[in-house]
């Protein structure tokens, strides 16, 4: 039986090894059409994998590999077998370059160039190249580059690679907007803009040795940006249909994968959890997740969870719920009850254009944690989580936003209901409800625990036998003489009973002597506060002991 490949990225390692291998090789006859083509979809989609195989089809040093792609779709299709190993190539991935600052990202970049031109030594030295050219290629080897020499390498070593093999070279730029999303996030993004739109100029549209470009990334970044004059250039986003299914498993693809390992009795569980993208018309699933749930049903583990939480790119989804302002916390709550919301979309975006809240929901989009429901006109769309696992993604997401807030009001709060101000107190609880989202259920036993969330900084007791029965919350004090508070909790039909309700709970305190017992115990400064809940509202209420 065939193993599953989870995190492999080398189409040589795949195919030797015997892994389980979903076949793309179509992707192939795809970037014929055009000089330079884009392929935009979301991250663990195997953007890496298929580049990897189109290094392993195209590149004249790898003829002994040729057999990698027996049996495959592509071989049936002559004219592009013709192509097959007959080019030299350059393969880079900047899927790494995330440095913090603009000198640490052309360190990384020129670490790569040099790993590249480890692998093509026979430039170096070879009369076949112009002495200008190695005299380039030599300076890229040292410990220190200036920036136009290294914003120029890629096109060094194409022309270098041409004069040598006497042919035209294909360039593959792996996830390219990395460098990019990195620069926006640490604040240096027009440089890294600027380095990026020099190195794609000079490699991309001034380069008579270019036979092919073919980058991957998650965002069509504007294409006055950084492809400013680029001619013949096509992107294939999750909204064209060329390509669609060359990137994630179909349902067909999943549904074979499940019968190969007699796992079809989980095949809806795989659906909900992470099918519901759609590129064009075609219905994809998340590879990652479906390999990773596959592996962890060989080992007996039957339910789905959510794998991409664990992968980085989460980060911004949490810093967009950070910043939001209410019409976005809105449309999450609607998202996270598996409602629908209208937006506009952008096919291009510059990452500085993600500071306006308009342009999120494309981002998201792209990105995969949003999908299209239906097109309603030109650039307007109807929108929805495509499955469980983002859905989970945002909860979880939200939640840690949400604690984050409580625990900036949590010592206010506390100090309210310390000094017997429960006007105050409200407004500081009233103000977190706010926070919350529809999504949550508005039980007793949610609000009480949203309540001991609020008072996680003091010694609080749950729900303990007291009197003549059990109170809901106790914040108990260090010291005899300091004070403290008994909380009990009821929930309003209603906005009009709030205040009803709040005083039949502190009536309830009263009654069944819930105070009585820290007296016995020495306490001094006790209080009593019935709160009521409704949806996002509350009422306190404080216990008159006279």
């Amino acid at each position: 039986m065939k193993q599953i490949a989870i995190g492999i990225e080398n189409f040589k390692e795949v195919i030797d090894h015997d892994y389980f291998y979903i076949d793309k090789s179509e992707l192939i006859s795809t970037i014929f059409s055009d000089k330079v083509s884009l392929f935009t979809r979301p991250r663990r989609f195997g953007k890496t994998l298929n580049m990897s195989m189109l290094y392993y089809f195209f590149s004249i040093k790898q003829k002994e590999n040729a057999y990698l792609f027996n049996g495959l779709h592509i071989e049936k299709n002559t004219d592009i077998m013709e192509h097959q190993n007959q080019y030299p190539v350059i393969f880079i991935t900047l899927k790494d370059m995330k440095q913090r600052n603009m000198n640490l990202q052309k360190q990384k970049f020129l670490s790569l160039i040099q790993m590249l031109l480890v692998q093509c030594e026979e430039l170096l030295t070879s009369e076949k190249v112009h002495p200008v050219y190695r005299n380039y290629l030599e300076k890229l080897l040292k410990d220190h580059v200036d920036d136009i020499t290294l914003q120029n390498s890629l096109y060094y070593i194409s022309v270098a690679l041409k004069q040598f093999y006497e042919k035209n070279v294909i360039i593959l730029i792996d996830e390219y907007d990395v460098p990019l999303h990195s620069a926006y996030q640490n604040g240096y993004y027009d440089e890294m803009s600027s380095f990026m739109g020099d190195l794609f100029s000079t490699a991309l549209k001034t380069n008579d040795a270019l036979e092919k470009g073919v980058l991957t990334g998650c965002l069509r970044i504007a294409k006055e940006s950084i492809f400013t004059g680029l001619n013949n250039f096509h992107v294939y986003s999750i909204m064209d249909r060329a390509a669609q299914d060359c990137f994630g498993f179909t349902k067909d693809e999943v549904y074979n994968l499940l019968s190969y390992y007699d796992f079809t009795s989980y095949h809806d569980k795989m659906k909900e959890w992470y099918d519901g993208y759609l590129f064009c018309d075609q219905e994809i699933y998340n590879p990652w997740s479906v390999l990773n749930y596959i592996k962890d049903l060989q080992y007996g583990v039957d339910e789905p969870k959510s794998y991409w939480i664990n992968s980085s790119g989460n980060a911004i989804i949490y810093d967009f719920i950070l910043h939001a302002n209410q019409e976005l916390r809105d449309d999450i709550d609607n998202l996270i009850q598996e409602k629908t919301i209208k937006k506009t979309i952008k096919p291009e975006l510059t990452y500085r254009e993600m500071d306006d809240i308009k342009n999120i929901y494309s981002f998201l989009l792209f990105t995969g944690y949003l999908k299209i429901v239906r097109k309603i006109n030109e650039n307007e769309y109807e929108l929805m989580i495509p499955n469980k696992e983002i859905k989970y993604i945002y909860e979880t997401m939200f939640k840690e936003w949400l604690d984050t807030k409580i625990q900036e009001i949590s010592s206010p709060f506390m100090k309210a209901l310390c000094r017997g101000d429960e006007v105050t107190a409200r407004k500081i609880l009233n103000e977190a409800l706010a926070y919350t989202i529809s999504y949550f259920d508005y039980h007793e036993n949610y609000y009480h625990g949203f309540l001991a969330g609020m008072l996680r900084e003091g010694r609080i007791k749950s729900n303990r036998e007291s009197g003549n029965g059990r109170y809901d919350l106790a914040y108990i004090p260090l010291d005899f003489d300091d004070p403290g508070f008994v909380i009990e909790c009821k929930i309003a039909d209603s906005l009009q009973n709030l205040k009803e309700k709040s005083q039949e709970a502190c009536q309830q305190i009263f009654d069944r002597k819930y105070l009585e017992e820290f007296e016995h115990d020495g306490y001094t400064q006790m209080k009593g506060y019935g709160i009521a809940f409704y949806h996002k509202m509350c009422y306190i209420s404080k216990v008159d002991r006279m």
